[in-house]
């Protein structure tokens, strides 16, 4: 699914070393994201690791969350490889994770699955944001804006994986350059 280099809503905040069984619980992952009503599912269960002390991320009425951005802190999506991570979020309907630093893991997943953008903070803004505080993601000018104050905030360029999420994912890309048939 193609995605819009401009994102705009509440952000959802967390901190450093959030790994992937905070992400999705390991007991979530026997459902197949390819099957479109496990794939709704797996997004309600996003973040369902987290200790009770943050509000629900996935809490519209439809599974769905109402948070389009993730701000974290540094090695976000740390600990095992698990592609199901990035796609619970994006399943959940998160279009971007903006942190100061990522598991190399988690960030080749999402860039492989096309699910959100993961985006680095030139600073550190899981401290400057509340969870809740309305943002707009700029990726074409590697900018986000807190819109209560129009406080513009520098991220660092996704570079040339931006195509590949765009597309939708390695395959979908593929498909779009010709590299495999349709």
């Amino acid at each position: 699914m193609p995605k819009d280099t401009m994102i705009r809503g509440p952000v959802y905040v967390l901190g450093d070393n959030i790994d992937t069984d905070l992400l999705i619980p390991a007991c979530y992952l026997n459902l197949v994201p390819t099957i479109p009503e496990e794939y709704r599912k797996l997004g309600s269960y996003a973040l369902a690791g987290l200790p009770d002390t943050f509000p629900k991320f996935a809490c519209n009425a439809d599974g769905t969350t109402p948070y389009p951005i993730v701000i974290g802190g540094r090695n976000f999506g740390c600990g095992s490889s698990r592609e199901h991570a990035p796609i619970a979020l994006g399943a959940a309907g998160a279009k971007a994770v903006v942190a100061e630093s990522y598991a190399r893991i988690f960030f080749r997943n999402s860039v492989a699955t096309g699910e959100v953008f993961p985006l680095e903070s030139e600073q550190r803004l899981c401290e400057v944001f509340k969870t809740g505080d309305e943002a707009e993601v700029d990726i074409a000018k590697n900018t986000i804006m807190r819109l209560s104050d129009n406080k513009v905030y520098a991220l660092k360029p996704v570079g040339a994986v931006a195509p590949v999420i765009s597309a939708g994912g390695m395959f979908a890309y593929a498909r779009e350059i010709g590299m495999i048939q349709p």
